[in-house]
């Protein structure tokens, strides 16, 4: 059995790559899933698996504990990922879960955009400027090349700051923001990723064929859109099951009367098959939940397990 770390992890992996094989992974059969969580947000411990048939299964074991970066006690969220063989239940390998976290949930989102965004995009706003903000980044910018202008915004301004400076010594066109409205009026396409309680960004300021990526909302009190914004949009999730399984920018304003459950659409096994249409005008607004999930870990870890040198 492999121990796979995350220096490795790094070395084996890039967007293009990744963000294919879950395109083809979603023209599978859906995995079985099953998620397990104990504590509070303060103090969280999940426990996701998933079954792929008889190929493969893989189980994550993560801690969140958002108070760590600001102690400097290591990222917020730390998880380790072990895959197994399918077809008889061996173990293959033990991977540095984390890692296999900041890929899987970067080009989740940036599959769920090169389905549903607008074909040239030319400014990505990224509100929150954690540990997921470059890759996201460097994600959407794969599957559109066009997105120049990255604007980063933070309730803590030096945080974004700090953000910037790293994608502009990666030869990225970055700059902070303070008016999060007046960025999100401008913007082509908008990720967030946040832990935020109170939606931030307005529907009232979403303009007509942006594309709006939900990442950070994971619990059913957390959220960063408001109503308004599901309700102008259509919605899609990354995948039905986990979206309503209990995150906020999906089940609050269905909670609301907002909308109803009917008004997500589909989720990306949905787009990828073309069973459902994504984008029909370059007017839409696109609404897309990346709720995660251990089947996202299985697919990343199982392209890992096939990169590795024998």
């Amino acid at each position: 059995m492999r121990y796979v770390d995350a220096a490795e992890i790094r070395r084996l992996l890039n967007f293009p790559l990744l963000i294919a094989e879950l395109e083809r992974a979603h023209r599978r059969a859906k995995m079985e899933v099953q998620d397990g969580l104990l504590g509070d947000e303060m103090a969280q411990y999940f426990v996701r698996h998933a079954v792929d048939g008889a190929r493969f299964m893989a189980s994550k074991l993560i801690t969140s504990f958002p108070d760590n970066p600001a102690k400097g006690s290591g990222p917020a969220v730390q998880a380790v990922c072990v895959l197994f063989d399918g077809s008889n239940g061996r173990p293959l390998a033990v991977m540095d879960g984390t890692e296999i976290t900041y890929w899987r949930t970067a080009a989740d989102s940036a599959l769920g955009a090169k389905i549903l965004a607008n074909p040239q995009p030319a400014t990505l706003l990224v509100v929150g400027a954690g540990e997921m903000s470059s890759r996201l980044v460097h994600a959407h910018r794969t599957v559109r090349p066009t997105l120049q202008r990255v604007l980063v915004w933070n309730r803590t301004p030096e945080r974004a700051r700090q953000v910037v400076d790293q994608l502009r010594d990666e030869g990225i066109g970055a700059e902070s923001v303070v008016d999060l409205a007046g960025a999100v009026r401008v913007a082509d396409v908008i990720s967030t990723c946040t832990r935020s309680h109170q939606p931030l960004v307005l529907g009232v300021d979403l303009q007509p064929g942006v594309h709006l990526d939900l990442v950070g909302g994971y619990t059913p009190a957390t959220r960063e859109a408001d109503d308004a914004c599901a309700r102008r949009a259509r919605i899609f999730v990354d995948r039905r099951e986990s979206a309503f399984h209990g995150v906020g920018d999906i089940l609050q304003p269905i909670a609301s009367g907002a909308i109803g459950p009917a008004d997500v659409l589909g989720d990306l096994y949905d787009l990828v098959g073309a069973r459902v249409d994504g984008r029909r005008s370059e007017s839409d607004i696109t609404f897309f939940k990346n709720a995660g999930g251990g089947h996202l870990d299985l697919m990343t870890a199982e392209l890992v397990f096939r990169q590795l040198a024998p």
